[in-house]
């Protein structure tokens, strides 16, 4: 069981996220998009500039990689990710923490490799793709706004670490702990439940004014 409270508690991030994402179609959708559009928004970022130039460096201009791996806004967020999951659940973390520095650096090479223009075209047109399926998801499946217009800051930060803890449960079995399934199912269960509750009260009010 979880002793940890606000920023850090799993549960509270899992269930809520969880609550917006029930339906196994929308949940697929977004196993499918939401690590490429990590990847998107990385080479997206490759195109600003970078925080500090590479002749600023000093001795660590000799681990950037002929200037391709930058200290930019793109590093700044993967390193605030990863310690974020981290914090949240060691062993998975760790894997999420992973994830996130393979798709900073392999973003920054394609980037590198693409030139400004393309990489910026590219970085767009990627992630309104990322965003249109899971937009679609929600409207088609889940039947219920995207977590983000009611908590942008916990969507962005939850939704990575959420899919991958969905495919570590469903393909592993993988729990943080033991009994954590069965919490979260039991405060999704329990928003979803309020959600409806509240949508059919707004329904009857539009139909008394």
């Amino acid at each position: 069981m979880s002793n940890r409270i606000g920023l850090f508690d799993l549960e509270k991030h899992f269930a809520f996220y969880g609550a917006y994402h029930s339906n196994l179609n929308n949940i697929i959708i977004h196993t499918l998009f939401v690590w490429p559009n990590v990847f998107a928004t990385l080479l997206f970022l490759y195109s600003m500039p970078p925080i500090l130039d590479h002749s600023q460096l000093g001795f660590l201009k000799s681990l950037t990689f002929d200037s391709v791996l930058r200290l930019d806004i793109g590093f700044t967020l993967t390193v605030i990710y990863a310690i974020f999951y981290i914090c949240l659940d060691k062993k998975a973390g760790v894997l999420a923490a992973l994830l996130c520095f393979s798709c900073w650096i392999g973003s920054s090479f394609l980037a590198a490799r693409l030139g400004h223009s393309l990489t910026l075209k590219f970085g767009v047109a990627s992630q309104l793709l990322c965003w249109s399926g899971q937009f679609l998801g929600h409207g088609l499946f889940e039947k219920r706004a995207p977590a983000l217009l009611d908590n942008l800051l916990q969507a962005f930060l939850m939704g990575p670490f959420f899919v991958l803890l969905e495919v570590l449960q469903s393909v592993f079995g993988y729990e943080p702990y033991s009994g954590f399934k069965a919490r979260v199912d039991s405060k999704i269960k329990s928003q979803i439940k309020e959600w409806r509750e509240k949508k059919k009260e707004q329904q009857k009010k539009k139909k008394v004014t």
